[in-house]
């Protein structure tokens, strides 16, 4: 289960922002929020339009200086990109501008095998291609190395990139990235694209006229894909780059919404991020980044290929998804002491590297917990991803075990290792030694602008949303709680493959479709209650408009959040050996009329059932410790069928009668406890 945190807006800052603006009441409990509760900050969140003077970014003159120089003295020039969706479309922002210089440039992607960022084998190869002049795009801050050899060379070097810079830079007749210490540019969020639009517009003089017509709608694909902040100039990159992809001349992007079922008239940032950048990043997971170069740069029937090319290719990262997801579930399925652990770190031989953190961050999200994905070879390596929320640093952590790794690196919430396979075990205790070192496990955790109220929940305030567009990172889409919402209806869509249910909620009645759910499924009935995490967004049919909820976490109604988790603790520390209070033991220690009243239920349950509707029901009396001890001891004696991987709960017909008492795992608690058990309690 995740944790839920509610924000209460400021009634009164709320108020005032309804008084300044023609916002109403939604939209300013929203701003109000989100911390958005003065004139300047609402006059730069609504009205900021210009990006700032690309020459304020720090070396941009000089690095304007070496690319024209290069350019007038024919000098062959090369543009070294990146693989994943910011890095191609940033080499080919500038590849392009370049050509339409006259330059004498190519351009290059390496391949993901080859890591990440410039490598001297790289440069090497570029100096015995007869290339004088280096342009990095989203990479190059780190290359103090690379950046040597190209010197030796007698090789130029120009960096541009977004990432964090060492202590030192490397040397370079021009490093250009917001985040120097010296960069006096206002903003610093930009995604390497937003630096090659920069770079293009200071070797247009300055001026964003020409090269927003060419290239902003690329910079907004990239800026979205690359999850930076839509906040200040990220965000005027993104409106204004949409509205340029309503009208794109760009076959391949064309035909890849085409195909995708985007219609670009209608193109919102949302679709951007969860339809086209998967495909572009497909690219590089499954198959070869140069797919996607060519569907960006390719002219007629080449973007169109090109395009396909990528929606098979999102096809085949899909189906490696799923394996390696069915695998990673069966793994737990077969010790599922592991989820009992803070961390979880599952280890597969030959699963898809390129798919490792796609995979990493749904389990982590399914677990509610930070997840470390590693993939053996034949050579007697293990190359994995890790994801986390907040709560375990992954840099950090992956940092305390580097004496166990080849290598390493990432930021807070992901990162990227390579271990010997004999280091694997080790590097499991150590992850979860760290994890350990923090009072509060780390959780998934999800976030509302505040509770929702039925007068809300109109077609009007729904459309109103849109105001606040582009939503990202740093402008999340508005998320709102309802609290014991009335289930009325639950209808199958799709022969069963979706589910809509219909809700009473606060006076207000709306759907709330879930198209990630079957209807067989779905675990409530009609009359059950429920919490609801959820954004809205607008139904048309027949002319008719209502309201609808999207769904982003829900639960049964009458959890105690905070109760649960310290259940849930104490339950994991016992299976792992590491409660002693006998106090808080004792808190897990059914009764037997316990045993028989949620057998009895679980047996007369029509529909699925879940764990926490388990706890929903029996929150009067039974804590989730409890009700984890329960559960297992009827699997230990056959009356049960639980599986943690699914959360699949089901019982089973004994054929003959059986002594609960003589569940395992009641009879650890109980010596832990240090009290005798019931002797002979059957059921």
């Amino acid at each position: 289960m995740k944790r839920w945190t509610v924000a209460r807006p400021d009634r009164a800052a709320a108020d005032k922002i309804a008084s300044l603006t023609d916002l109403g009441p939604f939209l300013s409990g929203i701003l109000a929020a989100r911390g958005l509760d003065t004139p300047e900050k609402l006059e730069l969140f609504f009205n900021a339009d210009e990006l700032s003077d690309p020459f304020l970014l720090a070396d941009m003159q000089n690095a304007v200086d070496e690319i024209n120089s290069a350019v007038d003295s024919g000098l062959k020039i090369c543009v070294f990109g990146d693989y994943d969706c910011d890095g191609v479309t940033s080499a080919a922002m500038l590849t392009g501008y370049l050509e339409s210089m006259g330059a004498d440039v190519g351009c290059v992607i390496p391949d993901p095998d080859d890591g990440y960022g410039l490598s001297v084998s790289a440069v090497e190869k570029m100096h015995a291609d007869g290339v004088g002049l280096i342009i990095t795009v989203d990479n190059g801050i780190t290359a103090a190395a690379e950046a040597k050899r190209a010197a030796e060379l007698g090789m130029r070097l120009v960096i541009t990139d977004h990432h964090q810079p060492p202590e030192e830079l490397p040397e370079a007749a021009a490093v250009v990235d917001p985040h120097r210490r010296d960069c006096p540019s206002p903003y610093k969020y930009l995604c390497g694209a937003g630096v090659v639009l920069k770079l293009c517009a200071a070797l247009d003089g300055g001026s964003y006229d020409m090269v927003s017509e060419q290239y902003l709608d690329l910079a907004a694909i990239a800026t979205i894909a690359d999850v930076v902040p839509l906040t200040g100039e990220n965000r005027i990159i993104v409106s204004k780059g949409i509205m340029y992809l309503k009208n794109t001349e760009n076959l391949g992007i064309l035909a890849l919404m085409e195909k995708s079922g985007v219609a670009p008239q209608n193109v919102t940032a949302s679709q951007i991020a969860y339809s086209l950048v998967p495909k572009i990043n497909a690219a590089r997971r499954v198959g070869s980044p140069l797919v996607a170069l060519k569907m960006i740069t390719g002219d007629g029937e080449a973007a169109e290929e090109a395009a396909a090319e990528l929606i098979g290719l999102n096809d085949l990262r899909r189906q490696k998804e799923r394996e390696i997801t069915a695998e990673a579930l069966r793994l737990i399925d077969s010790e599922p002491e592991v989820l009992c652990k803070r961390t979880l770190t599952l280890c597969g031989r030959g699963w898809h590297r390129g798919v490792l953190g796609v995979v990493a961050a749904r389990l982590a999200e399914a677990f509610s917990k930070p997840v470390f994905l590693l993939s053996l070879d034949d050579r007697g390596e293990a190359v994995g991803s890790a994801r986390s929320f907040e709560g375990l640093n992954v840099f950090k952590c992956l940092e305390s075990c580097r004496d166990l790794l080849v290598k390493y690196g990432g930021h807070e919430l992901a990162g990227g290792l390579t271990v010997r396979e004999e280091n694997v075990s080790a590097l499991k205790e150590a992850v979860e030694d760290f994890a350990s070192l923090s009072e509060i496990a780390p959780r998934a955790s999800v976030s509302a602008d505040g509770i929702l109220e039925g007068r809300f929940l109109t077609p009007e305030n729904a459309a109103s949303l849109k105001r606040l567009e582009p939503f990202g990172a740093g402008n999340p889409e508005p998320v709102f709680a309802l609290s014991g919402a009335e289930i009325t209806a639950v209808r199958p869509l799709k022969d069963g493959l979706y589910t809509k249910v219909s809700l009473l909620y606060d006076g207000a009645r709306c759907d709330m479709p879930l198209f990630n759910v079957k209807s067989a499924d779905f675990p409530y009935s009609p009359g059950d209650r429920l919490d609801i995490m959820a954004s809205l967004s607008l139904n048309e049919y027949k002319g008719n408009v209502s309201v609808n909820l999207k769904a982003v976490d829900l639960r049964p109604h009458g959890i105690r959040q905070e109760r649960f988790f310290v259940g849930i603790e104490a339950y994991e520390k016992f299976r792992l050996g590491r409660l002693s209070d006998r106090a808080t033991l004792l808190k897990g220690d059914p009764t037997r009329e316990e045993l028989v009243g949620v057998y009895k239920y679980i047996g007369e349950k029509k529909t699925p059932l879940s764990f926490e509707m388990l706890c929903a029901h029996f929150a009067g009396g039974i804590n989730s410790f409890r009700m984890s001890v329960i559960l297992d001891a009827f699997c230990d004696t056959g009356l049960l069928e639980y599986s943690r991987a699914s959360g699949r709960i089901r019982v089973k017909k004994p054929t003959e009668r059986v002594d609960i008492d003589s569940a395992k795992t009641l009879k650890a608690l109980r010596d832990a406890i240090g009290k005798e058990d019931g002797h002979g309690r059957n059921m």
